[in-house]
């Protein structure tokens, strides 16, 4: 009976930690859904990021849980998952998370968790012990991503221009300051949608290992999606300021018009990726297609070593909390 509670109170342990990962997930990537509507002053901050978080939340109505499955049964073979995988996957995906927030880099919390999650496993049974089509499209996407956010940001800037290449451009400025409210919304809209999805799956990954729920259920609890939603939503309410900067003028500076195409071309990659069941970077794809809209200006218009530190950033995600995660595995036996 004892260990029985003990047991309990460690998975009630790590569903707390896996909710405060969530929670981090929405304030580091706030920056990705509020700096094109920030920068190009259609929004204040404070107004920004409360748009963003009822977005973020009404996600839950949108979308099912193909990411969702994808992590929490995609990803690892059957049986190998435990309390010390889970712990070093989160602790792993938390740390890296930190580091990048407090330097400003626009880095992914959804590659650190997956990161995390391969670094574990591997620290307990080996590359043998994932499932490579699930961590295949997973890492095929750091690149399809944000070059697909590169391509449709471009086009949608190439379309608008020709559409209103007559109009004035104090007229233009006029109406997608209008518009980019919309595509602001879409875009957070994605972001909730495939970001909360990727901590639900970790969370049901958890109860089936622990035997609190069948491996044969074909959907998480909804108080896991209901409380991951929330988390996600809260966190983005405080937003990750740091980032802001970098990603809204840094890169290239933003108008209206190019904030909605970059926010469109990003959406509709995120909605793309999340029907398909892929967890994808919502920080990737934003970049791409604020990296596209400056790019159809003119090449100078995009500052290329930024871009440069980011993808430096993104090529060390997933290793670096691999390597935090299965530190973490084993030091979890001295604590659990």
């Amino acid at each position: 009976m004892e260990s029985m509670q003990v047991a309990f109170w460690v998975v009630a342990m790590l569903v707390v930690l896996a909710v405060a990962f969530d929670f981090m997930n929405g304030f580091h990537d706030a920056a990705n859904s509020i700096a094109t509507v920030v920068s190009t002053g259609v929004l204040k901050p404070q107004h920004a990021v409360l748009f963003a978080a009822f977005f973020n939340f009404v996600a839950i109505f949108v979308f099912h849980y193909a990411v969702a499955k994808t992590v929490g049964k995609g990803i690892v073979e059957p049986g190998i998952v435990d309390h010390h995988v889970v712990f070093g996957a989160l602790i792993g995906a938390i740390v890296w998370n930190v580091v990048t927030w407090y330097y400003g880099i626009p880095s992914s919390s959804s590659h650190a968790l997956i990161g995390g999650i391969v670094g574990a496993v591997i620290a307990k049974a080996g590359t043998g012990a994932l499932i490579a089509a699930g961590v295949g499209k997973t890492v095929l996407f750091i690149f399809v991503s944000p070059l697909l956010g590169f391509l449709l940001g471009s086009l949608m800037m190439v379309v608008v221009a020709h559409l209103f290449k007559r109009a004035s451009p104090l007229r233009v400025d006029k109406w997608f300051r209008r518009l980019q409210l919309v595509s602001a919304g879409l875009y957070s809209l994605g972001h909730g949608g495939n970001d909360a999805q990727k901590t639900i799956g970790l969370i049901w990954m958890l109860l089936v290992a622990s035997g609190y729920l069948a491996a044969t259920e074909t959907s998480p609890p909804g108080w896991v999606v209901w409380i991951c939603y929330i988390a996600i939503g809260v966190g983005t309410m405080f937003g990750g300021w740091r980032i802001v900067k970098t990603m809204g003028q840094k890169i290239t500076k933003l108008k209206p018009v190019g904030g909605f195409c970059a926010e469109t071309g990003g959406a509709m990659t995120l909605f793309l990726a999340t029907a398909l069941g892929i967890p994808v970077s919502t920080t990737h794809t934003i970049t791409g297609a604020i990296v596209g809209v400056g790019s159809v200006q003119r090449m100078s218009a995009v500052r290329w070593g930024v871009a440069g530190n980011i993808v430096w950033a993104w090529i060390f995600t997933i290793p670096a909390s691999a390597f935090v995660a299965g530190i973490c595995y084993w030091l979890s036996f001295t604590l659990f």
